[in-house]
Parts: C-alpha cells; structure tokens; sequence
C-alpha cells in the first residue's frame, strides 16, 4: 500500500519512547499486523492484498464455499462454527456452493461462507466488523461469525483462528465469488499508557469549529452527533428524496458496474407533504439532513435505532473512516451526507422531514492515518448525497 501521507498529528510523548494509545488502529498499524501474519491467508491461498487495507479497517474477502443454513446461529462458549453448523446438520457440507467462478445466493435464504482471512489477536487488541457500504445499500445483512462467539461482529482480545461470514440477501438475490468484499474489519486497542477518550471540551470545540456537521449542530452527549432524516431535498416539487427496492428484480452481480437503477430501485420524489410512509419489510434509501464529516483523528459509527423513536431501522454499514466528509482544505464538514438505509418492521411507520432517526458515535483513533477517506484512496462515497450503490449507474431522472 503507497497512501498519500499527510501530516500526522503531534501527540504527546513519553521520555525515550512513544506512547502507546487506545483506540481505533490506524492504516498503517493494519498493516503490521498483515507483515507480521497477525493477519493472514486461513489456508495456502493468496496473500493479503494491500488494497484491502483502508484508512481504519482491512476489507474481508469470502472464501471458496458458501454453506446454506436453515437459520442464524452463534456457536456459543466453547463451540467451534463448524461444529455447530454439523450439529445443526451433519451433511451441511455435501451442499456447499463453490464460489470460484461465482454463484448465487437468493433473497430469503441464509448462507454462512469461510472467509480468506485469519486473525491472531494480541491480548490487548479486540477486533468489530462492518458491512461495506455498497454491501448495505444492496439490502445484504452480514454479520460476523468468530469460533466459541456468543456475539455477531465482535472478537474478543486475544483471539485466533477463523473467521466466518452470515450472509442473508433480503431484497436482491446477488452473484458473488471467492475474494468478493461484503464486510470489513477494524481493531481496537483496549489497553494502554495512554487513553485517548474524547473529553467535553473537544468535543465542544469539535462542533464549534464545524468539523463534524454544520457549526448550529447541537449534541447534548459528549462523543455523540444525532442526525435526522431529509424528505424535502430541494424543495422542488418532483425532486428525488429517495430510492425503494422493487419487490420482483433479476440478481445483482456484485462485482459487476453500470446497472440501471431503475430496474431495481422506485424513485420517491418531494410532492407537497414533507413525510414518508413506510411499508413494513420494504426497503428504502434515504439520506441525513445534515452534512456529516469524521475528522482525521477520530472514527465513527451509526448507533442500531432506539425501538422507541419507533419501530424501523436506519443503517446496515454503519462505520464511517477517518476524512470521510471532511474538507482538508477548509478542515472543516464538507457536503458528505449520511446515506441511510431503512427498513420498518411489524407495522406502517410515519417519518417526518427533519425527524432524528439515530445518532453517530465517534471515537479517537489511537494515531492518525497515514490515508484517509477520500483522494487519498479513491473512495467511492466522498462527497455524496442520495447515492445508490457502487453496482448502478447515476440516475437520470
């Protein structure tokens, strides 16, 4: 990996050595851990690829086979995932689906895939996974599976071994391979001789400075930036506010680019009345009202919606890597909106222009990112507003 480099921050030291940080694991941490096989291939199969190192995170890459399950599971203490997948079905492996020239995982069913990489933590280092972001905006529900895990997406410190995939297509099926990214991996460092958590006045000064979202934006936690959703967009009568997946669409290749979107999606346009009724089971894409930003120094995550600001969920993917939205020039939020994706549960669910659906909860990294988000590795999100994803072409409408 050759990254642009910009200035790294000046952190305080102690005599004769540098101090040792909590936090998020930068880029170039990530990837000392790949040379020094604390990240590493499960089997004899390709390397680590540089590109899958991103400012904050390691790209996850699906392995040979994918295992169709009756149901989602968790191993358990003391439980290896194959072990409980046998339990659950001795012959589980007579129907796995080779990947290698790509297959196809159908909407409504649940696959578990081996992926390429293999961990081995240190003691003080636990690791969180993510969906990608085009993974969330295809309506693709991934979670993380570890050996002995009695949690999705989490691994603990000092873990080794395996790492496996639950995937669950919801509103298109998708072709997918051996070496497709659907999530991605991030460390934190627990421990240290220096914590590095956010205090009041940097997160005062934080907002004040407009770093974050726009300067007016009130937070009543520290660490913590709601966001709420935008039904208006211009304000023009007929102007996109949206995008709801077609109930009956052919499938997805994941790999592939330049689809048209409106064979997959329903545009939802402004027409008067600032609100939006959700169909329950229906997916939708929206967006944040507020510009969003995650400066350098910091990483960031959407929290899971609160049950009792109502019954809907707003985000898939929900982490967002150091300089997403934030302008270098200005060091200031750019134009970067939230991308949500929402879906209602159990009943119909009215959302208003302006309503707060969640909240973004930052985090220091424990150093700053030789890259970040944006120019520095041609990310495909800097600067969006209603974006669909990477898979469709932009929308004519």
């Amino acid at each position: 990996m050759q990254p642009g480099r910009p200035e790294a921050a000046a952190l305080p030291e102690t005599p004769g050595r540098s101090a040792v940080y909590t936090g998020i694991l930068p880029c170039q941490k990530i990837s000392e851990m790949v040379a020094n096989a604390e990240i590493a291939p499960a089997g004899i199969l390709s390397d680590v690829l540089p590109d899958q190192v991103q400012p904050a995170s390691i790209d996850l890459r699906l392995g040979e086979r994918a295992y169709p399950v009756d149901a989602s599971f968790l191993p358990g203490e003391g439980a290896r995932v194959l072990e409980k997948m046998r339990e659950l079905d001795a012959d589980f492996d007579s129907f796995g689906m080779d990947l290698g020239s790509g297959a196809v995982l159908e909407k409504g069913r649940v696959y578990v895939v081996p992926l390429l990489e293999s961990i081995r933590l240190k003691s003080e280092v636990a690791a969180f996974a993510n969906p990608k972001s085009s993974t969330g905006r295809l309506d693709i529900l991934t979670r993380l599976i570890a050996d002995e895990a009695t949690l999705f997406d989490q691994v603990r410190e000092g873990y080794q071994g395996q790492l496996y995939l639950e995937v669950a297509p919801r509103s298109f099926s998708v072709v997918v391979r051996t070496g497709t990214r659907l999530n991605q991996l991030r460390f934190r460092r627990t421990r240290g001789e220096a914590p590095r958590a956010i205090t009041a006045s940097d997160w005062r000064q934080l907002l004040s400075e407009g770093q974050i979202s726009d300067s007016a934006q009130v937070s009543e936690r520290t660490g913590y930036l709601p966001f709420s959703i935008d039904l208006v967009g211009s304000g023009e009568d007929g102007c996109l506010i949206g995008w709801r997946a077609k109930k009956h669409a052919r499938r997805i290749d994941f790999d592939r680019r330049g689809y048209d979107p409106l064979d997959f999606w329903e545009p939802i346009h402004f027409h008067r009345r600032a609100s939006l009724v959700l169909d329950p089971d229906e997916f939708y894409i929206l967006m944040t009202k507020e510009p969003i930003a995650v400066p350098p120094d910091f990483a960031a995550e959407m929290l899971p919606y609160d049950t009792r600001a109502g019954e809907f969920r707003v985000h898939y993917a929900g982490f967002f890597d150091p300089g997403f939205g934030w302008d270098p020039l200005t060091k200031k939020a750019g134009s970067s909106r939230g991308v949500l994706e929402v879906r209602s549960h159990e009943v119909p669910f009215v959302l208003e222009d302006g309503q707060r659906v969640g909240w973004l909860r930052y985090e220091r990294m424990a150093e700053r990112p030789h890259a970040l988000y944006g120019r520095d590795i041609g990310s495909h999100y800097q600067g969006q507003d209603l974006r669909l994803a990477k898979q469709f072409k932009q929308p004519r409408l």
